[in-house]
């Protein structure tokens, strides 16, 4: 197994953390994206084993994890620019590239504004493919959301959370990964930063009906990017149907359901995850967008219209 080093680092003048794995493997470079009120630390399990055959690098994004929590622009945009210039000041020009749920929006988004960055992408129940969501983030868009958080991730609460998994603990009844991690967010919202950055995330990306940013209508300006799909049969954020419905609408595209976990495999089954991720990127060879291929793309609809 590889060994996960922490390190951070100022982009535009605020500081940005990130993991790193397998740096001297000589594999290609990967790039791990969480998802919302997530963190890069939700990664380790699966960097120390990919990092084994792969140079894998994990950011917090902004807003998250340990990395600044500054008042500015949360959009997927913003969010893929940030992980551009981040890598940029790494050295890295071309990546692979893995999401998960938002992460896996940003991922897409990185790759239709940034195509001749992207090697290969791979999704982990991942947002921006439908518009069905968790009425749990649905709610993070409704007015006032900002003034009710603080309330349901106050430290009573979060104080009531650790005594239950005491309980939990003590009575040998395990509490799974996913329910973990969910927890760990949910109470990370406790902080005035932290929980402007999520509503502000969420707001850009969602409404009280649902998601409303949607990649489908552009995913044939990538139809020769590889593109890789992974699900948990029992997501409750994300439903399975979206992975199997870009999998019929995107030839080539693979995919592999998990069918014993939710909305969090890398956590749930990391070791399987990072084998399955290993496996693609060794068989699969990296894809140079070609800028005239994009043009003529994007040309032929306008066209024919």
């Amino acid at each position: 197994m590889a060994d996960v080093a922490w390190s951070s680092v100022p982009v535009h003048g605020n500081l940005v953390s990130y993991a790193e794995a397998g740096r001297e493997s000589g594999g290609p470079v990967v790039v791990l994206v969480h998802g919302i009120a997530s963190r890069a630390a939700q990664w380790e399990q699966v960097m120390a084993l990919l990092g084994e055959t792969c140079h894998v690098i994990a950011p917090d994004l902004l807003g998250h994890g340990s990395s600044a929590k500054p008042r500015g622009d949360y959009s997927l945009g913003a969010h893929a620019c940030g992980i551009r210039d981040l890598l940029a000041g790494l050295g890295h020009d071309r990546v692979s590239l893995v999401g998960h749920s938002l992460g896996g929006g940003v991922a897409l988004q990185f790759a239709y504004q940034f195509p001749e960055r992207v090697e290969r992408l791979a999704l982990v129940c991942s947002g921006g493919l439908g518009k069905e969501v968790s009425v749990f983030l649905r709610a993070a868009t409704l007015p006032g959301a900002d003034l009710v958080l603080p309330l349901l991730a106050g430290s009573w609460v979060r104080q009531g959370a650790g005594k239950l998994g005491g309980l939990l603990s003590r009575a040998r009844i395990s509490v799974p990964k996913g329910l973990e991690e969910c927890l760990v967010g949910f109470g990370s919202l406790g902080d005035r930063g932290t929980r402007e950055a999520f509503v502000h995330t969420a707001r850009s990306v969602l409404d009280p009906a649902g998601q409303r940013v949607d990649a489908r209508d552009r995913l044939y300006l990538a139809a020769d990017l590889p593109l890789f799909v992974v699900w948990g049969r029992k997501d409750a954020i994300i439903p399975v149907a979206h992975g199997e419905a870009l999998v019929r609408s995107v030839p080539g595209t693979e995919l592999v359901v998990f069918e014993q976990s939710g909305h969090f495999p890398h956590l749930t089954e990391p070791t399987r995850l990072a084998d399955v991720l290993a496996r693609w990127v060794a068989r699969t060879p990296p894809v140079s967008m070609d800028p005239g291929t994009l043009t003529a793309r994007i040309r032929d609809p306008l066209t024919t219209s």
